[in-house]
């Protein structure tokens, strides 16, 4: 047997959308070898220079409900937490500290968006640490080595262009949203199809207008 793809697949536990995409990562071959990798969305608005969907009120509105329905529509339990941004880093860390695995992506996420749980409380924080098996929460979230890694993993992302959660990183194809993992898995069979002349040109496709931003 050959050596395994590698695909990423990047997300943050305050992204909706990484929650419903979870039941279908499992759709993958065999021949993958999926790697969870957690990284600060907002420090990838910032190098990217964007406003997230939530700081725009109706764009965070119709997120929201769009989030829920398509819930409904895959049959996915949804609660939201209690308030909507919140701080995910004390989350980020604690899987970064149970290992980045995807069993301990799946039990935060399900945790936030399955049982809406508020991370940014450490109570929570510290149950969910005995559920991924991490005895010392408040030690590992404060060890230098999990904060430097939460930071690697989003310059890896940013550097690679990935502007937004979750996104499936594939050789250097992106392929952003739960809804592209249809389009990510049908590159794995036929990638020949995302190299054709129609997909080299819109690569190539000119700009004929750029929005000048406002002066302050």
């Amino acid at each position: 047997m050959g050596e395994r793809l590698k695909v990423v697949w990047v997300y943050d536990v305050i992204s909706p959308f990484a929650y419903l995409a979870l039941p279908r990562l499992g759709e993958f071959p065999e021949t993958v070898e999926l790697t969870a990798m957690p990284v600060l969305f907002a420090a990838l608005l910032d190098h990217f220079g964007q406003r997230g969907p939530a700081e725009i009120p109706s764009k965070r509105r119709f997120t929201y409900r769009f989030a829920l329905w398509r819930a409904r529509r895959l049959q996915l339990p949804m609660q939201f937490p209690p308030a909507h941004p919140f701080n995910p880093l004390a989350a980020l860390r604690l899987i970064i500290a149970a290992g980045s695995t995807l069993h301990a992506a799946r039990i935060v996420l399900t945790a936030v968006f399955g049982a809406g749980r508020d991370v940014s409380d450490p109570s929570v924080v510290v149950q969910l640490a005995q559920e991924l098996g991490v005895a010392n929460p408040e030690q590992a979230l404060a060890d230098p080595a999990v904060k430097a890694r939460l930071r690697q993993n989003t310059q890896w992302a940013s550097e690679r262009g990935v502007f937004g959660v979750p996104t499936l990183v594939i050789g250097e194809e992106l392929f952003w949203g739960h809804d592209a993992i249809d389009m990510a898995l049908d590159y794995l069979k036929n990638p020949g199809d995302f190299s054709d002349a129609a997909m080299r040109a819109i690569d190539q496709l000119p700009i004929a207008a750029a929005r000048v931003p406002k002066a302050s």
